[in-house]
């Protein structure tokens, strides 16, 4: 464990060294939540109908704006051929850097998003829903699209074969989600949303990391 916390501050050290990686997605959620009353209509009751959706689809796209990063600083200066071939468990230096990813990115967002509900006029009985489950899928959208990274870390454009690899497993994180918040604001049970986010959250973190290692083999040895 103090290899995957060691990793672990590693990996947060340079990203706040480089903070572009930590400032756009979040400028990019609050630029969706902006321009959207403008391009569509700015009437309150029609914001609030559609504000679960539309808040988890800027996080979804913001997660995946900075997933590309999570491997490329270390492939670019070598050090991930060096991980690769380290005797410590590669697993969880890849649970490491996942973790580290979703704490400048999908924490950063479920905090910021009440300030997004407000700004499209959600109902105040759906900010808890929209939280907590932004804290149990934006976890999920971290170790899928660690996959894509992983899988095109060596190309040198690979942020749209990315999307088009994960956009598609994105989406009962998305549904699951959106729903949760939906029902949160009409005062119904969300019980069974989370449960779903949860389980969903648990197959990811028990079967992505391999996943990852293997992408990950693929992309610098093959």
């Amino acid at each position: 464990m103090s290899f995957f916390f060691a990793a672990m501050k590693r990996d947060l050290l340079l990203a706040f060294r480089y903070r572009n990686d930590i400032v756009n997605p979040l400028a990019f959620f609050l630029m969706v939540a902006v321009l959207f009353p403008l391009g569509v209509s700015p009437e309150a009751k029609f914001l609030a109908q559609v504000a679960p959706g539309v808040i988890w689809v800027a996080a979804l796209l913001a997660s995946l704006l900075s997933v590309d990063s999570i491997f490329r600083t270390d492939f670019d200066d070598g050090s991930l051929e060096q991980m690769l071939v380290s005797p410590q468990p590669l697993v969880l230096l890849v649970l490491a850097k996942v973790f580290s990813h979703w704490l400048i990115s999908g924490f950063c967002l479920a905090l910021m998003s009440p300030l997004l509900a407000m700004m499209l006029f959600l109902p105040s009985q759906g900010l808890f829903a929209l939280v907590i489950s932004l804290l149990l899928g934006t976890p999920t959208l971290s170790l899928i699209g660690a996959i894509g990274a992983g899988l095109t870390v060596g190309l040198r454009k690979g942020g749209i074969l990315i999307s088009l690899l994960v956009l598609p497993l994105y989406i009962p994180v998305l549904i699951f989600g959106a729903g949760t918040v939906q029902a949160g604001t009409m005062g119904m049970p969300i019980g069974g949303y989370l449960a779903l986010l949860s389980a969903v959250l648990v197959v990811c973190m028990m079967l992505a990391p391999f996943a990852i290692v293997a992408a990950l083999k693929i992309s610098v040895r093959g």
